[in-house]
């Protein structure tokens, strides 16, 4: 069925399709970031987010779940030290229509307040399809280079960049700031990919399925001869820490960076309109074929850094950029069965099982069938000829049947009704509001469900959550087996356990001496850990990083939390009502928590897993602006700058910003026709500001 228009959505509707594809975006989420192993395309990801996106823009109470556009990168490999980046690597959303251009130009212009007759200058590149890099020059010399990793923490592989020929181990240059951090791609030409292969087949090695993965590859060896061996290319196309800048516009600091001796991409243009930007788009998708390297679209970045500075960003992705994607390409292969994968909340993904393929150059034997629906909708078969598609390095997702070549006898696929894991009902849930079944069906073991229970703990464990170096998927599938480890509180009882154990874990095999040492040294480092994360790693449903740290930020301990949590379960209760406050919660996070921390079972493991772990409060944002940890209100029109624009402000200063106000409103910043708001505040005593002075508050000193 095509999907209901958004604007025909009742709102009981809209909470339940909204709720529906956060989980259904956290699923694909894990599979890409943390098991390397998608089950979809770029286009049929970028399809839930943009429907997920589009529901949030009319129902704005909703903004809740995380989505794509809040998530960044994967998390960094064990086998590389770890480098925190001193300015987050975050990624950009992503458009696909001539449409989503126009309206891109349009709402920057709506967000600064721009007139029709003011100019706005927006750079457009060729986006290129490689591993992003962050290279650290102090006093022009190159002290370290970092992957992006999960945005905040990344791999240090400065050894393997420092053989990379284009990438200088000195920056030339009166005007080289003494803090250099410019960011980039590196990626390898078709030409070298081609003879890279040839020599991968001479000896007997896997070949790499494309030159982004080969690329991925050679910067992450061990040996940093390895990489020395590999063709890796480099271009720099952004910055993050800077003690000085040398230009005031993106195209003058690209320019900058040539001038430096950083190889820079030589099809960057400065656009002044939509129309100039469509037609630079064209010009490269044209010129695509011949380029030597792979790109998968075009980004566009506003031009000036002063009002790249005030758009700000949205979450993991900037105001001021977005990237225009190429469309996706297609091919055809017979579909060999459907294998039901179980995630950590019961979920059962079907993932169709193909005859191997090569679409757009990438060799792919996997792909997602969504849900029993979509199954049942595109009627699709096992035995069927099935056209598959990709948009970028992906594993793609089934379009449907070649119903002319389909074998006589084929049945149509029934969905099993019982989990293939542990052979508990699998049921899809029973939505109140609107009494529609849930697109997903679950299994109802969550308590005995292996696939469940090791998912919980591998979530738990993962670079993004607890982050446990030594503790991957393979050691928590053998630790589970072996009823080492079956909580989360039992990881850090482990090394105890061991100590009386009668056959210790360093005399067993695949393990040792040094890295059982490592591994309870890695387990005692998280004995402390930030708030956010060990929310995040509590797997609670709907509260992925982005709602985890706006919880953790605005009740500062997990105490506190854990004590409103508790409060909220009924629906019309003041603790409800402040986590409905939370600028990003809504009502169905704020009933997930709620529900989480009413379940006697998870209070029971969260006692015993605190005896053991101590959250930490979250770092403010600003610690030092006088409105960090405080409470603001936005009502009313705003005049010297647009409401997403003070709110931005605020929130990057540390304030929390609330939908609504309450006692525990610290400002309400009222402009003219504020209306109820400013009365609640006048009624609770609450203090007012007018656009000037909260301006003149956060003013920087």
């Amino acid at each position: 069925m095509t999907p209901m228009p958004v604007e025909r959505l009742s709102a009981a509707e809209a909470s339940a399709e909204h709720a529906r594809l956060g989980n259904e975006i956290a699923e694909h989420d894990k599979r890409y970031f943390r098991d390397d192993a998608p089950t979809i395309s770029d286009a049929d990801y970028d399809a839930l987010r943009r429907r997920y996106e589009a529901i949030e823009a009319a129902f704005p109470e909703l903004q809740t779940v995380d989505s794509l556009t809040r998530r960044v990168g994967s998390a960094p490999a064990e086998k590389f030290a770890k480098v925190r980046h001193s300015v987050p690597m975050l990624s950009l959303g992503n458009i696909f229509t001539d449409e989503e251009v126009v309206e891109f130009f349009a709402r920057v212009r709506r967000f600064l307040g721009l007139g029709e007759a003011s100019p706005l200058g927006v750079t457009a590149e060729p986006k290129i399809d490689g591993l992003s890099c962050s290279l650290r020059y102090e006093r022009g010399r190159l002290v370290t280079a970092a992957t992006r990793g999960d945005g905040f923490e990344g791999e240090d592989v400065t050894s393997n960049v420092r053989t990379i020929r284009e990438v200088p181990a000195r920056l030339h240059g009166s005007d080289v700031p003494a803090i250099c951090e410019v960011r980039g791609e590196v990626y390898m030409g078709h030409a070298d990919f081609a003879v890279l292969n040839e020599h991968q087949k001479d000896a007997g090695e896997r070949l790499f399925a494309n030159p982004r993965n080969a690329a991925a590859g050679s910067l992450r060896q061990l040996d940093p001869a390895v990489t020395r061996s590999r063709p890796l290319r480099f271009f720099a196309y952004a910055w993050g820490e800077m003690s000085a800048l040398p230009a005031k516009t993106q195209m003058g600091m690209i320019e900058a960076f040539k001038r430096f001796g950083l190889p820079t991409n030589p099809l960057m243009v400065l656009c002044r309109s939509a129309d100039e930007m469509l037609k630079h788009y064209r010009t490269i998708e044209a010129q695509r074929a011949t380029l030597g390297y792979d790109i998968d679209g075009v980004v566009y970045k506003v031009d000036e850094l002063a009002l790249q500075n005030r758009l700000g960003f949205v979450s993991r992705s900037p105001r001021w950029a977005t990237a225009h994607k190429f469309p996706a390409e297609k091919a055809a292969t017979r579909l060999l069965d459907i294998e039901i994968q179980v995630g950590r909340t019961g979920a059962m993904t079907p993932v169709a099982k193909l005859e191997p393929v090569t679409v757009g150059g990438v060799v792919v034997a996997n792909a997602t069938l969504h849900n029993e629906d979509e199954i049942a909708r595109k009627d699709i078969r096992i035995g069927d000829t099935v056209r598959v598609q990709r948009a970028g390095d992906v594993i793609p997702q089934v379009l449907g049947p070649v119903i002319e070549l389909r074998l006589p006898g084929a049945k149509p696929y029934i969905f099993p009704q019982v989990c293939p894991a542990c052979g508990s009902a699998a049921i899809r849930e029973i939505d109140t509001k609107t009494g529609e079944a849930d697109v997903v069906r679950r299994c109802t073991g969550a308590l005995i469900c292996p696939a469940q229970a090791m998912e919980r703990l591998r979530h738990f464990v993962s670079r993004r959550a607890m982050d446990i170096d030594g503790l991957g998927e393979k050691q928590i599938q053998e630790f589970f087996a072996e009823g080492l480890i079956k909580t989360a509180a039992d990881i850090f009882t482990l090394e105890e356990r061991d100590r009386a154990a009668a056959t210790k874990l360093k005399d067993r095999e695949r393990h040792g001496e040094t890295s059982v040492k490592n591994l309870f040294a890695a387990i005692n480092a998280r004995r402390r850990i930030a708030l956010d994360r060990f929310v995040f790693a509590l797997g609670i449903r709907h509260v992925g990083e982005t709602n985890a740290r706006r919880l953790a930020r605005h009740f500062g301990s997990f105490e506190a939390l854990r004590e409103t949590a508790r409060a909220a379960g009924e629906a019309a209760s003041e603790a409800r009502a402040e986590l409905n406050n939370i600028e990003g919660i809504g009502d169905v996070v704020a009933e997930a928590v709620a529900d989480f921390f009413a379940e006697e079972h998870n209070e029971e493991v969260l006692d015993r897993l605190l005896a053991q772990v101590t959250p930490q409060p979250l770092e403010a944002v600003a610690s030092r602006s006088p409105v960090s940890g405080k409470t603001v209100v936005f009502t009313g029109s705003l005049e010297k700058m647009t409401r997403d624009e003070a709110k931005a402000r605020a929130e990057q200063l540390g304030a929390k910003v609330a939908a609504s106000v309450s006692k525990k409103t610290d400002f309400v910043v009222a402009g003219p026709g504020a209306g109820s708001k400013l009365d609640k505040a006048r009624e609770l005593g609450v203090r007012l500001l007018s656009e000037d002075e909260w301006l003149a508050m956060v003013a920087e000193k």
